[in-house]
């Protein structure tokens, strides 16, 4: 695993625990079809939420969540649907959020956008 991916893993454990903590249940972790990838797939209560995680070690290249462009949203949105068609569950309301991690030096900050697209 490279660098930059294993950063992304890292991340993204992060980014689950802290919903866990928060009282979310993960449901799915990088689910995967023929159109994307989603990174944490979790509910709280009846919602259901689909969470792209952006983790960096500087600003250099600007926020996280600036990387979640509107052709990545709209991906994540077309792989939700498929997700939703595989399950047969209902769900009050469903949102789709951003956590981005800061990772300076063994510290992380966790940055939860809610309902951000």
């Amino acid at each position: 695993m490279n660098k930059a991916a294993s950063l992304g893993k890292q991340g993204e454990d992060a980014a689950a625990d802290y919903l866990k903590s928060k009282g979310y249940k993960i449901l799915c972790r990088n689910y995967r079809c023929r159109i994307g990838e989603i990174d944490i797939i979790a509910s709280k209560t009846s919602e259901l939420f689909f969470v792209e995680v952006k983790t960096r070690r500087s600003l250099t290249y600007g926020n996280p969540a600036d990387a979640v462009t509107r052709q990545k949203q709209g991906k994540i949105r077309t792989t939700a649907l498929q997700f939703l068609q595989e399950q047969n569950c209902a769900f009050k309301s469903i949102n789709f959020d951003v956590i981005e991690i800061f990772v300076n030096g063994d510290k992380m900050q966790i940055n939860h956008i809610q309902q951000c697209f």
